[in-house]
């Protein structure tokens, strides 16, 4: 038996071959969960280019997937800012399995345009950042919560934040913003569920290679963020979403309303 047989997970921004959510519906279905797998519903001539090569289907490949585990999953496009949108994830989660037990609120803004100094940051650029990694954790959690707590038995919820929630840097205003409320929404959240045994942490991933850091490269910008780490190496995905639901674990139930580096040591600040 999987220590989270029975359990029910809602990852968002989950429809990417190399990407946390999609790292983490596997690792939280080999311990047993089912999961609900959302995305934006990108279009296929989006996709890059190792996903088009393997007939990559976004959500429903990661569904696939969670199901060749031996878990059941429940694919949904969702739009994280738009409140009906996340109603409807969660009716359709409760209808489906009948209960929730985890969220992951991994959605955010893709990284491009919002990079950029202050004075040629577009103001709408900086408010879907805001919507997307911001309102779209409220929305979710304040939806997800109440089934949780109408259960009685406790939940799990883990926030993706980023070392940039943790140290500011130039030109990255919005995600650094972005990333800090996080930080602060998850202590909010820690103080105010604990009661319910909900327990809510954050991951503060640093450089890790999914398709959000393609348009990095792979050269010498990317090499030297791994040389900058302590343990001279950048993440992977499965890392991340492999300590996601560790935490979604009993065994890690008295870590509640931290925000963890897992960065190779390039931010140790707490």
């Amino acid at each position: 038996m999987g220590e989270l047989d029975g359990k029910v997970a809602i990852i968002t921004g989950a429809g990417r071959l190399r990407g946390i959510g999609r790292a983490a519906a596997e690792a939280l279905a080999k311990l047993g969960a089912d999961v609900v797998v959302t995305g934006t519903g990108r279009s296929p001539d989006s996709f890059p280019d190792d996903e088009k090569a393997i007939g990559w289907k976004d959500i429903e490949t990661v569904a696939e997937r969670v199901r060749d585990i031996g878990r059941r999953a429940l694919p949904l496009v969702v739009d994280v800012t738009n409140r009906d949108d996340v109603k409807r994830m969660v009716d359709e989660t409760l209808k489906e399995f009948g209960r929730v037990d985890i969220l992951i609120n991994n959605a955010a803004y893709a990284r491009a345009e919002d990079r950029a100094p202050i004075l040629d940051l577009n103001e709408d650029t900086f408010q879907k950042v805001m919507d997307i990694k911001v309102t779209g954790t409220f929305l979710c959690t304040k939806a997800a919560i109440k089934p949780m707590i109408d259960q009685g038995d406790g939940g799990k919820i883990v926030n993706i934040s980023s070392t940039a929630g943790k140290r500011g840097s130039a030109n990255t205003l919005a995600y650094n913003g972005a990333n800090f409320a996080i930080v602060g929404m998850t202590q909010s959240m820690a103080k105010e569920l604990g009661s319910h045994n909900i327990n809510v942490n954050a991951v503060c991933p640093g450089a890790v290679d999914t398709h959000r850091m393609d348009v990095l490269g792979r050269g010498n910008t990317w090499s030297n963020m791994a040389d900058s780490t302590p343990i001279g190496r950048n993440g992977t995905d499965e890392e991340v979403g492999d300590f996601c639901a560790y935490l979604c674990t009993e065994a890690a139930s008295w870590i509640h309303g931290q925000s963890i580096n897992q960065n190779g040591g390039t931010v140790m600040e707490h």
